[in-house]
């Protein structure tokens, strides 16, 4: 029996996605994971025809580069194609999650700890559904802020609609050379 997508990742630090989403991330995991990628976030956009964003990290480490989105793009173009997973025409785009990434999985939140960042929370939390602050962390439950004002939040994952990096002189000094972080 072959075993695809979440399934056969259990352990690994996945991104949460619900939907058409999680089915398309469902696809194309295996995939990345052969050809030494990591899924960030896969985004699906618009209606008459969507545009499906696929963000990629290297497993390895190593800064993303060009050559890296077009292999990963050329393989998943075709088993997207295979799959047909949405129905009619769609667009795929595959990029890097860029320095004011998406926080998705819980490394990222560990990895950019100290660094501002703005998420969003589909039910309220403390009364809130917006928060900005500093990234203090993560565990496979909550994410936690430094929030402006000085106190401190622990978001639970699943409930986290959106979360990205800020743009700071920091952040860009940090990504500069990727090894320091």
């Amino acid at each position: 029996m072959a075993f695809t997508g979440r399934l056969f990742y259990l352990d690994a630090d996945l991104p949460h996605h619900t939907g058409l989403e999680a089915k398309l991330a469902d696809i194309v995991i295996p995939t990345l994971v052969d050809l030494g990628y990591e899924l960030v976030r896969v985004l699906v956009q618009g209606r008459e025809r969507p545009t499906v964003q696929i963000m990629i990290d290297r497993a390895d480490g190593e800064p993303l580069g060009v050559n890296d989105c077009e292999a990963a793009s050329r393989a998943l173009s075709a088993l997207l194609d295979v799959e047909d997973p949405i129905p009619g025409a769609w667009t795929l785009e595959v990029s890097s999650a860029g320095i004011d990434r998406p926080l998705t999985r819980t490394k990222d939140w560990n990895r950019f700890a100290g660094h501002r960042a703005r998420a969003e929370v589909d039910e309220p939390v403390e009364g809130k559904r917006r928060f900005t602050g500093i990234v203090l962390g993560a565990d496979a439950a909550y994410a936690r802020l430094r929030l402006d004002e000085g106190a401190e939040v622990a978001l639970p994952r699943k409930r986290i609609r959106r979360a990205r990096l800020v743009l700071t002189d920091e952040l860009i000094a940090a990504t500069a050379n990727p090894r320091t972080h």
